[in-house]
């Protein structure tokens, strides 16, 4: 929550990631594994909000989110979120609409993306006005334990026709891909280009058109990377 305050103090939209968990609540947190990021092992689907409230983030005294936390802070600023649904074992349709039934009340402006095509089709089923985004990458570099078809489909953005996703947000080091190249001049997507750590990478991404998803990169860095670009917020 600190991090999100912060992003609201400096005017800057943020990007996080949301899962399902065992009771049934939703919170906010990027890996699916916990060890990572409060030092103890366990998938985090697999916790009640209750002992997962018992956790710290990186030895600090801060909590695991809850997505309601987020939404709280963020709706009165009038700053767009970038939401990712993170399926973990097939968990799409619970997902999609624990929290579609969450945003319908939220006022604020959002858009809704995933590495799941499933939790996409879903999500259009379900909400089909919301905009909605296709995340990938290219899995033949880090094959994240799928299979072989898998691989081949998501890098290539195979399942599109199906999806029917606003924008795609693929990942900036693998955006050479022909397919991903093909599909923005052709069809028109807007391009996110995810995770941007330099002022480098920030530039060649807005010269490409591109939208960033950006991270270490501070306020006064960032300004400056605008201000070349003639704007003043």
């Amino acid at each position: 929550m600190a991090a999100f305050r912060r992003a609201i103090e400096y005017g800057l939209p943020s990007e996080f990631d949301v899962h399902l968990i065992a009771d049934g609540s939703l919170v906010v947190f990027h890996d699916e594994d916990l060890e990572r990021q409060t030092g103890v092992k366990g998938s985090i689907e697999s916790y009640d909000l209750t002992n997962l409230r018992k956790l710290r983030l990186e030895g600090t005294d801060e909590k695991i989110p809850t997505f309601d936390e987020v939404l709280s802070l963020y709706e009165d600023t009038g700053l767009p979120l970038m939401i990712e649904l993170k399926c973990v074992k097939g968990n799409y349709r619970p997902l999609a609409r624990a929290v579609a039934e969450r945003l319908d009340s939220y006022k604020g402006d959002y858009a809704i993306e995933s590495f799941d095509p499933r939790v996409l089709i879903e999500y259009r089923r379900l909400r089909p006005e919301v905009i909605r985004g296709q995340l990938s990458q290219n899995f033949f570099k880090k094959k994240e334990g799928l299979p072989f078809y898998q691989v081949v489909m998501l890098t290539n953005l195979m399942l599109n026709k199906l999806t029917k996703p606003d924008f795609i947000a693929y990942k900036f080091a693998d955006r050479d891909n022909r397919v991903l190249r093909s599909l923005i001049d052709r069809k028109g997507y807007d391009e996110i280009s995810w995770t941007i750590r330099s002022a480098d990478a920030y530039r060649a991404v807005l010269r490409n058109g591109g939208i960033p998803v950006f991270e270490k990169i501070t306020p006064e860095e960032l300004k400056e990377i605008l201000r070349g670009k003639g704007k003043e917020d």
